[in-house]
């Protein structure tokens, strides 16, 4: 007899929940090698982002086919990313990462943090090795940047790994029409106040390609900058 466990992963086996696949990545997980399932959908519509058609469009893979996939790939990869999107808006998320477990990979998650249950979920079954978590903005510019209005969610996402024994790292993406380099040691430094004292990644937006809110290239850190930064423990990848 089928547990509802065992239904929530078959649905998901059957349903089309992935992207796309990247089948070797050295420098999304943190000394470890993997691939990449980017979930379809999100929640968000940050205005720098250069995937909408992952944000707006559905899912083109099975959780089938990428299980064929891991297969092909146990003893040769450490580690899985799920990434996207929000791969925590996703109801089968629980039990695709107790199957991606069983076969004995480490793994990662990329998350705006605005599904804390679902965290807290992972976390309390140990199904995480590692997490992202992207701080998009502090609360006066987060709806502005995300037109999402769960900045809540991601203080409480935050909090909850602060007081996890789960490796984490924050990070957010800087665009110079968006935000100052003061309102980045701003957020470091709310980030200091809760106890996260490690660095804070920042991505220099790059893209060419078109972005949801059609943002044009944005003008590099300068070196006076960069050096003001480095003293806020602000690491620019």
């Amino acid at each position: 007899m089928n547990t509802n466990n065992d239904n929530i992963l078959l649905k998901a086996a059957a349903s089309k929940i992935i992207f796309s696949v990247t089948p070797f990545t050295m420098v999304d997980y943190p000394n470890e090698t993997a691939c990449i399932l980017w979930f379809a959908g999100c929640n968000m519509e940050c205005v720098y982002c250069y995937n909408p058609e992952i944000v707006y469009g559905k899912g083109e893979i099975s959780f089938e086919q990428v299980e064929t996939f891991l297969n092909s790939r146990q003893g040769l990869l450490d580690g899985v990313v799920l990434s996207g999107g929000e791969c925590t808006l996703h109801k089968s998320i629980i039990e695709v990462c107790k199957k991606i477990k069983s076969k004995g990979f480490k793994i990662k998650i990329d998350t705006n943090g605005t599904n804390p249950e679902i965290i807290k979920k992972l976390l309390e079954s140990e199904l995480l090795d590692y997490v992202a978590l992207d701080f998009k903005a502090l609360k006066q510019k987060f709806e502005f940047i995300t037109a999402n209005t769960k900045y809540k969610n991601f203080e409480l996402s935050l909090k909850m790994l602060l007081d996890s024994k789960i490796n984490f790292e924050v990070r957010t993406t800087f665009h110079r029409e968006l935000m100052s380099v003061k309102e980045l040691i701003l957020m470091k430094a709310f980030l200091n106040e809760l106890g996260y004292e490690k660095a804070f990644y920042v991505q220099q937006f790059v893209s060419s390609k078109k972005t949801i809110g059609n943002l044009s290239a944005s003008v590099p850190f300068s070196d006076d900058e960069l050096i003001e930064l480095q003293k806020a423990n602000i690491v620019v990848r």
